[in-house]
């Protein structure tokens, strides 16, 4: 029954967060709901819809840890390990460069986040073959994936192009990996589980 509860909360939160984000990537229905509302308490909806559904993943998923897994399969850790540990940098790399300056690998990576976003599921996907984690990866995964090709298909270009590396995917790159051992460093205290 807790374990219901908890993935109950989880799925939930899931359909909330996801929900309100798929709502911008379809723009006939996003402008409709702006049309009605205006765009200030659209706004303030929308990140009240995206602050609930995350509170929610958070909390059924703390819950459905606290309950026990649920194991499906038990990733190689020798093999799988490594890679997710290299690909969850490269998460951080992308990530950094969503939010600076223009950058070569900003711009080959056209959206940065959703880069990042793809990446980072994946990268818990490989060392977690429980139910809730294949769930909420999963979930954030296909999602992901979903907004990258609703954005090609709205003809939307991403970042402009950059001729060359310079200083500032240098900064992209420093700002990144300073996160990414920051994360690693702080996994077990925030998250429970240690990274490394």
């Amino acid at each position: 029954m807790c374990y219901l509860w908890s993935m109950g909360i989880l799925i939930l939160g899931l359909i909330l967060f996801l929900g309100i984000h798929t709502l911008t990537t379809t723009r006939a229905a996003r402008a409709a709901v702006i049309g009605r509302l205006g765009e200030g308490p659209y706004k303030g909806l929308y990140s009240l819809i995206s602050a609930v559904g995350l509170v929610l993943i958070v909390w059924g998923f703390s819950r459905y840890r606290s309950a026990g897994y649920i194991e499906v399969w038990n990733p190689p850790f020798a093999i799988f390990h490594p890679i997710a540990l290299v690909l969850l940098w490269l998460a951080f790399v992308a990530l950094a460069s969503a939010y600076a300056p223009p950058s070569k690998i900003k711009a080959t990576l056209r959206h940065p986040m959703l880069v990042a976003v793809k990446i980072w599921a994946l990268s818990h996907l490989l060392v977690n073959g429980d139910v809730g984690s294949m769930l909420l990866f999963g979930a954030l995964l296909a999602w992901a994936i979903y907004d990258r090709i609703a954005v090609k298909r709205r003809g939307d270009a991403g970042a402009p192009p950059v001729a060359g590396f310079g200083r500032n995917d240098a900064f992209v790159v420093a700002i990144g990996t300073v996160a990414y051992f920051a994360v690693l460093w702080l996994h077990e205290s925030l998250i429970g589980v240690a990274a490394v």
